[in-house]
């Protein structure tokens, strides 16, 4: 068939190459795309304790961008899923990992806590607050 119509054979180390190529570039183009395209700010509730009925000890991790304020949301709710504590805390540029301890006054016993998240400046996207009807949010934070 060679003689009659003039085909050749590729050499199988010139397609194995050409694979080995595309393959590569598939790979930088998504490393790429993976970085440009990563959150700089992460934020992670570490723990949480409910030291007395009206407040509860909450500590979460943030990494940043140390130029960068923060807002971070928490909130505390009862077995019912109704609001009992609900914070906005501003954090000042510094260091580019933080360890946040914050005393989040409520208004009943916490049955979980969250950590709503985090954003660049002063205004979070995240829920508002859903206290029942008529139930003022506490003042924050908790102050011996």
């Amino acid at each position: 068939m060679i003689a009659r119509y003039g085909l050749d054979r590729r050499p199988w180390g010139t397609i194995i190459g050409a694979i080995i190529l595309i393959i590569g570039f598939a790979l930088a183009l998504i490393f790429v795309t993976m970085g440009l395209t990563r959150d700089t700010l992460t934020a992670t509730l570490v723990t949480w304790d409910d030291a007395a009925p009206d407040h509860v000890s909450v500590t979460f991790d943030v990494q940043r961008q140390g130029a960068d304020t923060i807002t971070c949301v928490i909130r505390a709710q009862d077995k019912s899923r109704a609001d009992v504590g609900y914070a906005d805390i501003t954090i000042a540029p510094g260091a580019a990992t933080l360890l946040i301890d914050y005393e989040l006054r409520i208004l009943a016993p916490a049955y979980v806590v969250e950590l709503l998240g985090c954003s660049v400046g002063l205004a979070a996207n995240v829920q508002q607050p859903q206290f029942p009807p008529g139930v003022v949010p506490p003042d924050q934070p908790w102050v011996p």
